[in-house]
């Protein structure tokens, strides 16, 4: 985890109507090395459904396929991990789900949480919203300070969320982060493909 760059998160809600697994597919072609599926308005089943059909289309040495939330879908697409949010089971539960093999992430909103984290039983944090951004629309910018307060902490892994797209990446990267997470900025982009690039290739000049 300590390698991967771009962070692309595949929103039911972000792809204009787009097939989800033709967008994975695209985002990965334009350099994406995680795939995270987002979609909290699908029943499970539907949504365990396209995390196979996803599961398939990723491979397992193309890039890594993450589910959102749930250690039980993760584990029933043969996902590589589970992306959790603070409200969600703990990273632990998360872990006694889905055995050693699998990758666990944690989004973090404060430098507290950030400190917090490093000993929860996950592999990587996420740190944000950044920016603003209506995924999450509960809640507040952190702002890029939060970025340099995390790099102190110097624990695991983490990439940066919230608003990032073209026009503040540089922003982003000046402040420290290695590695960003998005969901408009490539998946509800126009070209998936061409938009994932850009910023791939932002991030492997840093």
């Amino acid at each position: 985890m300590r390698d991967f760059r771009l962070y692309v998160i595949i929103d039911k809600q972000a792809v204009k109507g787009r097939d989800l697994v033709y967008a994975a597919k695209e985002a990965m072609d334009g350099g994406a090395d995680v795939i995270q599926l987002r979609d909290k308005e699908s029943d499970p089943a539907d949504v365990v459904e396209a995390g196979r059909a996803m599961r398939k289309a990723i491979g397992k040495d193309k890039a890594l396929f993450i589910i959102n939330d749930s250690p039980d879908i993760a584990l029933a697409v043969d996902a590589d991990g589970v992306h959790l949010g603070q409200e969600d089971m703990p990273a632990i539960g998360a872990r006694s789900i889905l055995g050693r093999g699998k990758i666990i992430g944690l989004s973090t909103h404060s430098a507290e949480q950030a400190a917090a984290a490093q000993n929860s039983g996950a592999d990587y944090i996420g740190v944000g919203p950044v920016f603003a951004t209506p995924t999450k629309p509960g809640y507040k910018a952190v702002g890029l300070d939060l970025i340099r307060k995390v790099n102190k902490i110097r624990g695991l892994p983490f990439v940066v969320i919230g608003g990032i797209d073209e026009s503040n990446i540089d922003e982003v990267i000046a402040a420290g982060a290695l590695r960003i997470a998005v969901v408009r900025a490539v998946c509800g982009a126009d070209d998936i493909r061409a938009a994932a690039k850009i910023l791939k290739d932002r991030l492997t000049k840093i």
